[in-house]
């Protein structure tokens, strides 16, 4: 039952006064998505958003969030439970949105989740309280994704104390968002003289209300806390012009007042009880020793004295949260070994009825490490699968002495710190690692201390890979091979689910170092070829091969990705598996078999088993978009534009940067070439926050092609020019080349007119060699025809009718130096040097012959 409260509605309050203005803006949220109600403790937000959800006449489901539910799992856990206890049959295709792995799968999962909401048939609302406790990062990202997708007749209201840890900025431009404030939820004056004269028995003047009212500002919890204490005084004038200061100083003082007068037993109680969570009379009885402890919290509801009941028996309570913060600061201060005694009370109750995460938290907290690892130890497995945040925020409030003999505690917390990108901390830590497990040899059987040593020079090798320290990361693979000659279970485990983070294990998106980069791909796939059990090679083919195809090796790269997908392994990781194929598409296309490379990836991503099938599927119709746009077919790239949903004013994430970067070519191919730069400048902060080196040289080779497309034609060679200079290092040839014959137009025009003091010899030369790959690479389709682009047409046909270039300039809508850039261009395609030898040669060849 302890849990089921989490899912109820809280009870009507006793005495609670009609608040019809706040009822009616709360009313308003049924018109839009998202409902926030922002404001700090003790101003009422659950009561009037229970009471508002008792009377509404929608379907409601309710959580009461805590501390417990800032992980993937248990967040998303509680909100289909909450949602079932309307709806018994929600969520029955969706078990795997409970996984942990479903945070880096957001898209896929909530879809689903989406998808199982759009079944109910009537206005539906979800209320989230108290989620000022929520900061995981992909749980906040879900919420976000969500709501941009949400039913209409499905509306989330949302109660915290600070504003929502998401961003809402699109919600509210457009109108589907709505926020309460602290302004809206005080109580007003006449407000707060109706509380006093019907909740109270108090005899209060107009002017005392009045009083009272200036010096809490209407904060619900202060107007109660007063009434509490002018019940208790001999002076109610003297009493309330003591009420001064701040929220917070108001709160403490008048909380003293009300605690001193009470009976001591009483104040055991209350200190003994604080901390915990929720109640009942067996678990105080347990932590007080108190024999009577339904009847004490009985007494205290009906003093009326900061206590919540969570259901209609009054079975289950609460301390309000100022009581309860109030109690805790004081019992922790002044009675530290009863604060103590309570939490381990409260933990040994807890592990009796099973309720392992609370007895682990209230162990903590009483300091009893030994139990708490003990603990923590058996539950690991479940917990590293759907609560690793929760884990890992108890190892790290440990003393590291208390789990120093425990190894699998510290892969766990390095393994976490890989996750979380934390790559400098990690590797620290494996150096202290090591030397604590190498003291535990003698210890530890052997084959089980060969895992963990073997384990944790793996993680040591995967860390240094990350960080480009290619020799240390074969020193600890070297290792790692020494104790786990069959691979580590780290490099072994398999997942049907499709991260969608492109570059994570890439080299290329990692440095320009890539001769380094090649030694050291090869010498570790020729030492796991022959493993058959080792998924890990995947990432080292792929970035071998994509390194072999940005080379334009073509033959090289076929071979290897010949070997990488004869591997069985191999198509465990659903995300490697993916990556591969998307290359095969490409390698298919660079070798003039453009027709054959889209129907060929369209079947691979059909045979795909994963539950992310959603989000494979859109990354499988882009990269076939951009097939078709280079094949110059673009009436099926127009009509992925469209079928797509995706917009270039969307907030573009990681996950989708392929996806976006598609986007931005075919908005310009279609002719919407500020939609594509807009685009391309949320791109670009994106790219420069990741840092990932091989995205910034595609996003730049896309901003010269869009430019070169757009009315500022002449714009195109800065970005080309940056493209450029960031990738000579690495000796990039497909970025280029794939873009087909506009890039080689581009860098031939860069060639002729920038060969001066602007560029290096150096990066002079490398435009040749792309240059010469375009025109001798097996890719012969990309030599540059000499045909006109659509502009240039327009350009053309107004030359031959006579008009002037400020004419033409008007007629197209365009500048100046943009008409004499095309009209150059014109003059240097047909081989003419002025109008009247281009009039001539347009009459001597079909006009179909100039352009595309």
């Amino acid at each position: 039952m302890i849990r089921s409260t989490k899912f109820l509605i809280p009870p009507a309050r006793k005495a609670l006064i009609e608040r019809p203005r706040l009822t009616r803006k709360l009313e308003e949220g049924m018109e839009v998505k998202l409902t926030v109600l922002s404001a700090q403790a003790g101003y009422g937000k659950t009561t009037v958003l229970s009471e508002w959800a008792r009377q509404c006449g929608s379907l409601v489901a309710w959580v009461s969030l805590d501390k417990y539910d800032n992980d993937w799992s248990a967040f998303w856990s509680c909100i289909v439970a909450s949602i079932r206890e309307r709806l018994p049959r929600f969520g029955e295709s969706i078990g795997f949105l409970l996984e942990q792995e479903s945070a880096s799968s957001i898209d896929s999962a909530i879809a689903a989740f989406l998808n199982e909401l759009s079944t109910i048939d009537s206005d539906f609302v979800l209320i989230l309280d108290d989620y000022h406790v929520i900061y995981n990062a992909p749980v906040n990202e879900s919420i976000r994704y969500m709501l941009q997708h949400l039913p209409q007749h499905v509306h989330l209201y949302i109660a915290c104390r600070t504003e929502v840890p998401f961003p809402t900025t699109r919600l509210l431009a457009k109108g589907e968002m709505h926020v309460i404030r602290i302004e809206d939820v005080r109580f007003e004056l006449e407000e707060g003289i109706v509380f006093f004269r019907e909740t109270t028995d108090l005899s209060l003047t107009k002017q005392q209300v009045v009083a009272l009212f200036q010096q809490t500002e209407g904060w619900v919890s202060g107007l109660q806390l007063a009434a509490i204490t002018l019940k208790r005084s001999g002076n109610i004038a003297d009493t309330i012009r003591q009420f001064n200061g701040r929220q917070r100083q108001i709160s403490d003082y008048l909380l003293e007042e009300v605690f001193v007068d009470l009976p001591e037993s009483l104040r055991r109680f209350l200190l003994s009880t604080s901390v915990l969570s929720r109640m009942n009379g067996e678990l105080c009885a347990a932590v007080t020793g108190q024999t009577d402890s339904q009847g004490q919290l009985e007494r205290l509801e009906q003093l009326n004295l900061f206590i919540i009941p969570l259901d209609e028996q009054r079975y289950w309570f609460r301390y309000h949260h100022l009581l309860a913060e109030f109690l805790q600061q004081l019992s922790a201060k002044e009675h530290p070994e009863l604060w103590k005694q309570s939490h381990r009370r409260a933990a040994i109750w807890h592990e009796s009825e099973r309720l392992y995460e609370e007895a682990v938290e209230h162990y903590i907290k009483a300091q009893q490490s030994e139990d708490a690892v003990r603990l923590i130890e058996r539950i690991m497995p479940a917990l590293l699968l759907l609560k690793s945040n929760v884990l890992l925020r108890w190892i790290a409030s440990l003393p590291e002495s208390s789990y120093a003999h425990k190894p699998t505690f510290e892969l766990f917390y390095i393994s976490k710190l890989l996750l979380d990108g934390k790559w400098s901390q990690g590797l620290h830590r494996i150096e202290q690692a090591e030397k604590r497990f190498q003291a535990m040899k003698a210890f530890i059987p052997e084959p089980e201390w060969n895992q963990l040593i073997g384990n944790l020079y793996y993680l040591g090798g995967i860390f240094s890979y990350l960080q480009q320290n290619l020799p240390l990361t074969s020193h600890y693979f070297e290792l790692s091979e020494l104790y786990l000659p069959e691979g580590s279970s780290f490099q072994q485990s398999s997942s049907k689910r499709y991260q969608g983070h492109e570059g994570f294990m890439d080299l290329l998106s990692l440095t320009d170092e890539l001769r380094e980069v090649e030694q050291f791909l090869l010498k570790w796939i020729k030492a796991w070829e022959k493993k058959r059990v080792y998924p890990h090679i995947g990432y080292l083919y792929l970035s071998y091969v994509l390194l072999l195809y940005e080379w334009n090796r073509l033959e090289e790269a076929e071979s290897y990705l010949g070997q990488a997908m004869s591997r069985e392994d191999l198509r465990t990781n659903v995300w490697i598996w993916i990556q591969l194929g998307i290359v095969s598409s490409g390698l298919q296309q660079a070798v003039g078999s453009g027709c054959q490379a889209v129907e060929w990836l369209g079947q691979f991503g059909s045979s795909v088993d994963s539950p992310d099938r959603q989000v494979i599927w859109r990354r499988i119709i882009a990269e076939q978009a951009r097939l078709f746009l280079n094949q110059g077919q673009l009436r099926e790239a127009y009509d992925w534009l469209e079928q797509s949903g995706m917009s270039p004013s969307d907030e573009v994430s990681d996950r989708h940067y392929e996806e976006y970067l598609v986007l931005a070519r075919v908005l310009a191919a279609n002719d919407r070439t500020e939609d594509a730069q807009q685009l391309l400048e949320q791109l670009e902060h994106l790219a420069d926050k990741e840092n990932r080196l091989r995205g910034r040289i595609k996003l730049k080779i896309v901003q010269s092609m869009v430019l070169r497309q757009s009315d500022r034609p002449e714009a195109a060679f800065a970005p080309l020019q940056s493209a450029l200079q960031l990738s000579e290092p690495a000796g990039y040839i497909r970025s280029f080349l794939d873009e087909g014959p506009l890039m080689v137009e581009m860098l031939a025009d860069l060639l002729n007119e920038r060969q001066d003091a602007v560029m290096s010899p150096s990066q002079l030369k490398y435009i040749r060699l792309l240059l010469e790959a375009a025109g001798n690479g097996r890719s012969n389709k990309l030599l540059p025809d000499e045909v006109l682009t659509e502009k240039e047409e327009q350009v053309l046909v107004l030359l031959t009718e006579g008009l002037i270039y400020k004419e033409i300039a008007d007629q197209l809508s365009i500048t100046l130096d943009t008409v004499k850039f095309h009209v150059k261009n014109v003059y240097r395609k047909l081989g003419v040097h002025n109008r009247v030898q281009a009039i001539q040669r347009v009459k001597a060849a079909p006009a179909s012959g100039l352009r595309r």
